[in-house]
């Protein structure tokens, strides 16, 4: 019992030095903070130079997937219509932000760097069917832009598929 009391007045001091802190306001939306280097945002599919499609349909980002929120349908290739550098490529590319846990399988599982996970975090929605993003949404660049962080703050390398692309 003796011990509580002193313990109760220790918590209270740490309450009161905030009281006459000055608050610290973030003014959001015009000024965003940068998010650490290797976060993991929203999803992105990525082309090649010469316009084809990196993703081969081979669906292992789907196998690796622990959410199973990933849903890849392959076609073939056609001479008149190329798509991608393989003999196949993804039809339909869907993924359900939704049930999404921003793990990053996807992206280490991928062979041909297709899929990465930007610094993007502004994609919430007012409706579930609005955070299904299907492969035209995936290939074009974010609306919302992000700042990075400065790398020099940082110990964190230059992922491999960032410097090489």
């Amino acid at each position: 019992m003796a011990q509580v009391v002193p313990n109760t007045l220790k918590g209270f001091g740490v309450t009161l030095k905030q009281v006459f802190k000055k608050p610290l306001t973030q003014q959001y939306p015009e000024y965003k903070h940068p998010v650490y280097p290797r976060f993991r945002g929203r999803h992105r599919l990525h082309v090649h130079a010469n316009g084809l499609e990196k993703c081969v349909g081979c669906s292992l980002c789907a196998a690796a997937c622990p959410a199973d929120c990933i849903r890849v349908v392959a076609a073939e290739n056609t001479p008149e219509n190329r798509v991608s550098a393989g003999e196949r490529y993804a039809r339909i590319y869907e993924i359900n932000l939704s049930r999404c846990i921003f793990c990053g399988y996807c992206e280490l599982a991928c062979p041909f760097d297709a899929i990465t996970l930007g610094n993007d975090f502004e994609i919430s929605e007012y409706n579930r069917d609005d955070l299904i993003y299907d492969k035209e949404m995936l290939l074009k660049e974010p609306v919302k832009k992000v700042p990075v962080a400065d790398r020099s703050l940082y110990d964190t390398p230059i992922p491999y598929y960032r410097s090489h692309s």
